[in-house]
């Protein structure tokens, strides 16, 4: 079984080949059951940005590289686009060629019994594999739900906790009540999410709330990506409206039925 990536790998200095494409061409020549996973071009690229292109791509046996992953894939081959694509190729391949192939190799004086011992210890590693895949499967959907709850540097439920216990003095002259009311940033971000949806601005013909707003509140939620600013055109106002973390947060907040005021 081969893996090919980017790389040529070392070179046999006789042949002038890698000793890995040595090795395929032995098999192949000795009717070997051979079989090839082949990392994508998309895979690779993904490699490239975390790995560096030189760790990735060939860059000094390009042309051997070329004919050699040309010869492998040329038989039969399965392209895989991730590493848990690998992990799934390799099983699936593996329990085909156990019922298609004669695998037995070496079997001591002749016996059977080491022989069938193998065979169930296989078996027995094939189960284990297969569940190990199942609870790798299951830890990726983990890990993939819990990036959906990820903003920035702060999970959902850190989010919900500081905008609770932020706090915004609103004034009598902005609320209408008898005295100044204490109210929760995240009650406000509710509050208010659909004017932060159509955006807020400075200009001089908004009303006074709007721009209490604008100046003492909006730029709280700006320091957690949630707003951003924008400059209106031909003139000196800025406008305020939700970027897409703040619209997926408040789109979280309705799903967990967190859309109150309290």
């Amino acid at each position: 079984m081969l893996i090919l990536g980017g790389r040529y790998g070392s070179v046999e200095p006789t042949s002038g080949k890698s000793y890995t494409q040595l090795e395929y061409e032995y098999a192949v020549s000795r009717n070997i059951p051979v079989f090839a996973v082949v990392l994508s071009d998309s895979f690779l690229a993904e490699k490239k940005k975390s790995l560096g292109e030189e760790n990735v791509t060939e860059t000094e046996a390009v042309e051997r590289y070329g004919e050699f992953r040309s010869l492998v894939m040329s038989r039969i081959i399965r392209e895989v686009d991730d590493c848990k694509d690998i992990q799934l190729t390799i099983h699936s391949t593996l329990h085909e060629f156990i019922h298609d192939y004669d695998l037995t190799g070496w079997t001591r004086n002749g016996s059977e019994s080491d022989a069938n011992a193998l065979l169930k210890e296989n078996r027995e590693l094939l189960k284990e594999n297969n569940a190990l895949t199942k609870q790798v499967s299951q830890l990726q959907e983990q890990l993939a739900a819990r990036a959906k709850e990820q903003f920035g540097n702060y999970s959902f439920d850190e989010l919900v906790k500081i905008f609770r216990k932020k706090k915004f003095e609103l004034p009598t002259k902005l609320t209408g009540a008898n005295k100044d009311m204490t109210v929760n940033a995240l009650a406000m971000f509710v509050l208010y999410f659909e004017l932060f949806a159509t955006g807020i601005s400075n200009a001089r013909n908004e009303s006074d709330e709007i721009k209490y707003v604008f100046y003492n509140i909006a730029p709280y939620y700006v320091s957690f990506d949630f707003l951003e600013r924008v400059k209106l055109s031909g003139t000196t106002a800025c406008r305020l409206h939700t970027t897409k973390t703040g619209s997926a947060f408040y789109a979280m907040l309705e799903a967990k039925g967190m859309i109150d005021t309290k």
